[in-house]
């Protein structure tokens, strides 16, 4: 069984920028339509605006994040293999996150156009994401 979901695509890029293991920011990274932080054994990894990324580091973007319309039910199954399969299949490199309720795509922002023409045709609804309050 295919899900059909509602995608929505944000107009403000996203980087992904490393810094080492329990490194922390030293710039507003609370900016863009994601902002996330995560912390490894091996590295501390940052999505924020493009635009307030510190070019110095190593950064990966300008990428687009496309938000699933949620909430999504944790018991929900194949909701990103449905998703990324069709992009695999044409050679598109994402990154997924996670929160509470709902999945993030980011793709680089020179592929963006080509992630949505497919899964237009595969069925899913893409649309601009309307922000009020920070979120869609």
């Amino acid at each position: 069984m295919t899900l059909l979901l509602h995608l929505m695509r944000y107009d403000e890029d996203v980087a992904f920028v490393r810094l080492p293991a329990g490194q922390e920011p030293t710039w507003d990274w609370r900016t863009g339509p994601l902002a996330s932080i995560t912390y490894t054994d091996s590295e501390t990894s940052i999505v924020c605006g493009f635009a307030s990324a510190p070019q110095d580091l190593r950064v990966q973007g300008p990428l687009t994040a496309y938000e699933i319309a949620g909430p999504l039910d944790f018991s929900m199954v194949g909701v990103l293999s449905g998703l990324l399969e069709p992009l695999a299949k044409q050679g598109i490199s994402i990154l997924a996150l996670s929160t509470f309720d709902t999945d993030w795509i980011l793709v680089d922002a020179h592929r963006s156009d080509d992630a949505t023409t497919i899964w237009k045709r595969s069925g899913y609804t893409v649309a601009p994401a309307r922000l009020s309050g920070g979120t869609a």
